[in-house]
């Protein structure tokens, strides 16, 4: 897509993974700040701290106390390096100051099997994968990491609740242009990205996966770029502390 005709008719929609990559890969073939135009935030979903269904403790603080009890043996499952869930292990193994046992897998669909089989302890993924199992009684939840708790999931408390505000994370998703594509092209495509996010079909399908549109203030150019920059420099030093690289 950086290389693509700046026309405005080939776009990337793309996640956190964007600002992370920045850091997981030493050897990166674009410069990600620079690479694109930016048009504007589309969402972000939040994610979720979740263990096996006959996992002992019963709220995030015991969860805390358990791993830091267990951490030659507690297992934390994700869908592979880079992907969300592996961020959101970290930035978890980080703020409890404590390494885990990581378990990566090929897709979030084997982790979440292993995790519903009892194979694996926890994971933290986002709502989209673990909304139907937490409602289902399948999987046990611990928090949110969102500010506020969910209205698909009332029952869970968040992460400053259960007292680690430092594990706040949400997937956000930013739709890029080619770098070169005027500026005109931009603004008018961030101005079609504020309409649809203000469509009532898609606010509600957005309710269903357990997220919301981004406000209109959020889908411009200028709150996107502000948004990379200070992801980029936010996931840095926690990358490089795990020592968990993609290259």
């Amino acid at each position: 897509v950086a290389n693509a005709e700046p026309d405005g008719y080939t776009l990337l929609l793309h996640h956190i993974g964007m600002a992370t990559s920045a850091t997981l890969y030493r050897k990166l073939a674009y410069d990600t700040l620079n690479a694109f135009e930016y048009v504007g935030l589309v969402t972000e979903v939040p994610m979720t701290i979740v263990g096996r269904k006959d996992l002992e403790p019963a709220d995030l603080k015991g969860l805390v106390e358990y791993a830091k009890a267990n951490k030659d043996s507690i297992t934390v499952a994700n869908a592979g390096i880079g992907a969300a869930s592996h961020l959101c292990g970290m930035l978890f193994m980080s703020a409890i100051k404590t390494p885990l046992v990581t378990v990566p897998y090929k897709g979030t669909g084997p982790a979440m099997t292993d995790l519903l089989g009892g194979q694996v302890d926890i994971m933290c993924d986002q709502t989209t994968n673990t909304t139907k199992q937490i409602q289902g009684g399948t999987i046990k939840a611990y928090a949110v990491t969102s500010p506020e708790r969910l209205d698909v999931l009332k029952d869970v408390p968040t992460t400053v609740e259960g007292g680690l505000p430092e594990v706040q994370v949400g997937i956000w998703h930013g739709l890029y242009a080619p770098k070169g594509t005027p500026a005109g092209i931009t603004e008018r495509l961030s101005k079609s990205l504020q309409v649809a996010l203000k469509d009532q079909n898609v606010a509600a399908r957005f309710a269903e996966l357990g997220t919301k549109p981004s406000p209109e203030a959020d889908a411009t150019p200028a709150a996107l770029k502000a948004k990379l920059e200070s992801e980029i420099a936010r996931w840095k030093p926690i990358i490089e502390a795990a020592g968990q690289y993609a290259d």
